[in-house]
């Protein structure tokens, strides 16, 4: 055994040399950065955490945060629709027979009641003489009876018969010039008839296709929205409509009527609106955009969409308030009552006042209420570099361009005329009341 001993005292050694060394180390003074010995006693100091491990106080979270804007607000939702005739009908004949004459041409404007296609009535026109030659008669033997009963020449009886026989005759009549008259196709109302589709010497039967009437003076929109806007959408309320045919052109449209059965199938609900149409703009069967205004509120309160915080069914948002010291902000938790949402914009109907600051980013910082804060401009010393809108050296130049400004590019003579056309003919077309006025009134 003693052959060991000389290794247990070399261990022993090694563990003490290896003790000393290591509280050397621990206790050997740092250096500062400038190579000087750091003062006994001081502690690091880790870089943008002034305070931090030596017991001084910590710096506030930083946040950002936007001011509460007050600013007019549309509550609208977007829909599809296609446009048909205020009144639209196929003109079809109630008799069969040889068309003699067409009394007018594709597309012309007619009015209500004028002929447009006539039937041969040759035969129909014989019977109506007819009638009036028996008419005549049975009127003569009645009048002749009446004059004999009085001079009790004849019976009553006779006088019976031959006033029947003149009701006979009347009856005939009267069927003759119906007949006759049906042979006449006359317009059921004002309109634009389309292309025809018969011609002179034809043979028509019953009920077959003439030509489409269609009155566009005003044009119906029909389209649809879900069930959820059943209660919003009334009478008289105004859609902004917008047509793929037309770009750039904007049309209002009057809520006519909506439709007391929920489609089943989608869960949505039709509506039948209005446009007025006297420039001949529109025709029927153009796909529609609408933009269905509810409401609209002219001091709404509203936020970014990352300010909301949810949670348990509610909604609450951080407010930055003044805190105890000077110069101090601390974060409040407040609960409100969210309205119409846009994007990247919450209304905010209770809860909040103009000009209060909500915290957008940051919100995971704050573990409680009542923490002091620092609020961080992220937009400052980020983006477009300064002066560049100054014309500072290097900056591109942008060309700004001012509607109505002297000078201003891209406007021709030739424009302006085309406007001033426009203007003229507008003015011109929109005399008169709008007939989809006179369409709501009748409605209510």
């Amino acid at each position: 055994m003693s052959f060991k001993k000389p290794y247990l005292a070399i261990a022993i050694l090694g563990v003490a040399a290896a003790s000393g060394t290591a509280w050397w180390l621990q206790n050997k003074p740092k250096e500062s950065n400038s190579g000087m010995p750091a003062a006994v006693g001081s502690s690091p100091v880790a870089p943008g955490n002034a305070g931090a491990g030596s017991g001084g106080p910590a710096r506030p979270p930083s946040v950002e945060v936007a001011k509460v804007e007050q600013t007019k607000l549309v509550e609208e939702t977007q829909s599809v629709g296609s446009l048909r005739s205020n009144q639209g009908v196929i003109v079809r004949p109630e008799v069969g027979g040889r068309v003699s004459q067409v009394m007018f041409n594709d597309g012309q404007r007619v009015k209500k009641g004028q002929l447009l296609v006539q039937f041969d009535d040759q035969l129909q026109a014989a019977q109506l003489m007819q009638t009036k030659a028996e008419l005549s008669i049975a009127q003569a033997n009645h009048t002749r009876n009446q004059e004999l009963v009085a001079q009790n020449f004849i019976s009553k009886r006779s006088l019976d018969e031959s006033d029947a026989a003149l009701q006979v005759a009347q009856a005939k009549l009267s069927l003759a010039q119906v007949t006759l008259q049906r042979l006449k196709v006359v317009a059921p109302f004002d309109g634009i008839v389309g292309l025809r589709q018969v011609n002179a010497g034809d043979y028509l039967k019953d009920g077959a296709d003439m030509v489409n009437l269609e009155d566009i003076d005003a044009v119906l929109l029909d389209f649809r929205l879900a069930e959820r806007f059943q209660a919003k959408i009334k009478p008289g309320q105004k859609a902004e409509v917008n047509f793929d045919a037309l770009p750039g052109r904007k049309f209002t449209a009057v809520v006519q009527a909506i439709d007391p059965l929920i489609d089943a199938n989608g869960r949505s609900v039709g509506v039948r609106a209005c446009i007025d149409n006297r420039q001949m703009q529109l025709r029927p069967g153009m796909f529609a955009r609408v933009n269905a205004v509810f409401s609209e509120r002219e001091n709404a309160l509203i936020i970014p969409e990352e300010a909301i915080i949810p949670q348990g069914g509610r909604s609450f948002v951080v407010r930055v308030v003044a805190g105890a010291n000077k110069d101090e902000l601390m974060s409040e938790r407040v609960a409100v009552k969210i309205g119409i949402r846009q994007p990247g914009k919450v209304e905010i109907l209770e809860g909040l006042s103009v000009g209060d600051s909500v915290v957008v980013a940051g919100h995971q910082r704050l573990q409680k209420d009542g923490t002091v804060v620092r609020v961080v401009d992220m937009s400052k010393g980020q983006g477009a570099a300064p002066n560049a809108a100054a014309g500072a050296p290097g900056a591109p130049a942008v060309a700004v361009a001012v509607a109505g400004a002297p000078n201003a590019p891209n406007v021709k003579p030739a424009d302006k005329a085309v406007d001033m056309r426009k203007a003229i003919v507008s003015k011109a077309a929109v005399t008169g009341e709008n007939p989809c006025l006179r369409g709501l009134n009748a409605t209510r």
